[in-house]
């Protein structure tokens, strides 16, 4: 038998260390030939890494949510044959993560002190003896008596010492043997609901307290994203600017649209009419679809407009990325934008197809609320939130009608966009959705 070390990969484009954000495989485990053994992610897309061999996962090199240097021992595989690394797998040196021990969880007076829950313990440390609740001479909150006054309460001589001990009163404690005999059940019901009434405690199960507590470590896609925006918000000055826009005619128009062309183009949702309007008004304010490099102190301005359009997926946000959508009709639009939210949701979006925006696009649909402060996605100088739609009274010609209403709320980078520049913008946008004949024409 031998050892076969897979390492981990050369993803390119410089990229000198992944972070591990999945194992498939844990130690003892038979695996196959191109059996997905871990995920590693760099720049949002994660890569599946296959095993290249058959055999018997002896040790993994390292746990999920560490960086790993591209090169390093990933795992180590037991094989027939001599393997790809001199001796076997017993003589291999240790790795970060070997045959798990016995998990064993301790009780620590101080959060932060001692091995954490589910931490393995040395294999020299004996298992912890069982925890012994002593009681205490602290008396709990005096409730209501549960018997008529100058009614003795019914307890054998264990009970009252007990109770004593416990620090609990028995005129307080309801007594469910014979006659109202109090029992040692029934001190641990009062004890269980801190000195409420029995009846009430089990009655009352959604006013409980609870204590439980739930550790979840910030890895892979979620700590990407939460670097970004920390980094995101520690560079940009933001600054936001909400307008409202009447979306009748636009409705109408989508209506119509779906109408005719649903069965042979698709269906059209809001985003790409949305789209097509900021295409148009980029052009006009070309400041904004740009990227701003702080380090170099440039700001380049793109003829092309790389839209960003941010999709919620159950790992976190992503933002794929429509290419030349200055190019793209209203259908050729919502078929892209279609086509890349599935892949972030699938997992299934190629890297390239998460980077090189030059202008964002966010939306929540009918959790869009009234207002956002959409965070600007660097080194970007734009984004528009797109809020949801209403339909509310409006005064039009001196009488009150229905109309549909949605706000845009969008932030700027206040070190290269005035707000004079970002307000026309925004006014731009909301000329023409609220004249949709022109999403139409040049």
């Amino acid at each position: 038998m031998g050892s076969h070390v897979v390492r981990t990969p050369d993803i390119g484009e410089g990229i000198a260390e992944v972070e591990l954000v999945a194992w498939h495989v844990k130690v003892g485990d038979m695996v196959q030939e191109d059996q997905v053994l871990a995920d590693v992610m760099t720049d949002k897309a994660t890569v599946e890494i296959p095993s290249p061999v058959v055999g018997k996962v002896v040790a993994l090199g390292a746990e999920v949510g560490k960086l790993i240097s591209v090169g390093a021992e990933l795992i180590r595989i037991e094989v027939e044959g001599a393997g790809n690394v001199r001796g076997d797998a017993a003589s291999a040196p240790s790795l970060a993560v070997a045959a798990p021990a016995a998990v064993v969880v301790t009780p620590s007076p101080l959060r932060g002190e001692g091995r954490g829950e589910g931490q393995a313990a040395p294999a020299s440390v004996a298992a912890p003896e069982p925890i012994t609740l002593k009681p205490t001479a602290k008396r709990a909150t005096p409730q209501p008596p549960t018997r008529p006054a100058g009614d003795k309460p019914i307890a054998s001589p264990a009970v009252r010492h007990r109770a004593w001990e416990l620090g609990i009163e028995l005129r307080f404690v309801n007594g469910s043997g014979p006659a109202g005999r109090i029992l040692h059940e029934d001190l641990d019901v009062y004890l269980a609901s801190r000195g409420q009434p029995a009846t009430a405690a089990r009655g009352s199960a959604m006013y409980a307290e609870r204590h439980e507590e739930e550790q979840i470590p910030v890895i892979g896609l979620r700590r990407k994203i939460a670097q970004k925006m920390q980094d995101a918000k520690r560079r940009i000055p933001h600054f936001s600017y909400v307008e409202e826009i009447d979306v009748t005619e636009l409705e109408d128009l989508r209506a119509k649209l779906n109408a005719k062309y649903a069965a042979t183009r698709g269906k059209l949702t809001m985003l790409p009419l949305i789209a097509r309007a900021v295409v148009l008004a980029v052009r006009e304010f070309p400041q904004m679809n740009a990227r701003f490099d702080d380090d170099a102190g440039v700001i380049t301005r793109y003829g092309a407009v790389h839209l960003g359009i941010a999709a919620q997926t159950e790992a976190g946000l992503m933002v794929p990325v429509v290419r030349h959508a200055e190019s793209h009709d209203l259908w050729s639009t919502s078929a892209e934008i279609a086509r890349l939210a599935e892949g972030a949701r699938s997992g299934k979006v190629a890297r390239e197809e998460l980077s090189g925006s030059t202008i964002t696009i966010t939306s929540l649909g009918a959790l869009g609320g009234i207002v956002t402060t959409p965070v600007i996605n660097h080194p970007e100088v734009a984004i528009i939130g797109v809020n949801r739609v209403v339909e509310r009274p409006m005064m039009r010609g001196g009488l009150v009608v229905a109309r549909r209403m949605m706000n845009l709320s969008s932030s700027f980078d206040h070190r290269v966009i005035d707000g004079l520049h970002a307000a026309e913008f925004v006014q731009a946008i909301r000329a023409t959705l609220e004249a949709p004949a022109m999403l139409l024409v040049e």
